[in-house]
């Protein structure tokens, strides 16, 4: 079963300096910490801060072929969580045809954000991600008692 989430804030992880994604499902009991690489960030940042390019970027670029062959991003769906490292599927319509493609995270998100597709988490992935002393939640934990003392503000107040 998959969990609709939004990305809340983007931030940067006080002590490894790198850019962390917030998602949080609607009722806001859920969080979902995604650590991604600057440029990807940047991305994101972009278009949750309405920012245009004078050039298309990369996901501006994908989101308008599929756009011009007559397709659409359906939704994405973080997938997976192995040895630290988030998986992710777009879910693609092309003309009534259905197509899932492989995808980083943080470009699945950025092309969520700018094809205005929803964005879903598995069931399996939020657990993984919670379970204290997993190695794969080990950031994610520190992160979480960090959230819980940061104050909300911080985060921004962004939403898809």
């Amino acid at each position: 079963m998959s969990v609709r989430m939004k990305i809340q804030g983007l931030l940067i992880d006080p002590v490894s300096q790198m850019p962390i994604v917030i998602l949080k499902n609607s009722s806001e009991d859920r969080v979902l910490p995604i650590w991604v690489g600057v440029f990807e960030a940047n991305a994101i940042a972009m278009q949750l801060e309405k920012i245009l390019s004078p050039r298309p970027m990369t996901h501006d670029l994908l989101c308008s072929t599929i756009e011009q062959l007559g397709g659409s991003i359906e939704r994405i769906v973080i997938t997976d969580l192995r040895d630290a490292t988030f998986y992710a599927i777009l879910h693609l319509d092309l003309k009534g045809k259905k197509f899932e493609v492989d995808a980083r995270p943080s470009d699945a998100m950025a092309l969520a954000l700018r094809c205005d597709a929803p964005i879903f988490v598995e069931e399996s992935v939020l657990e993984k991600s919670s379970k204290p002393g997993d190695a794969d939640s080990m950031e994610p934990d520190r992160l979480r008692r960090w959230l819980e003392t940061v104050d909300p503000e911080e985060l921004g107040q962004y939403e898809m």
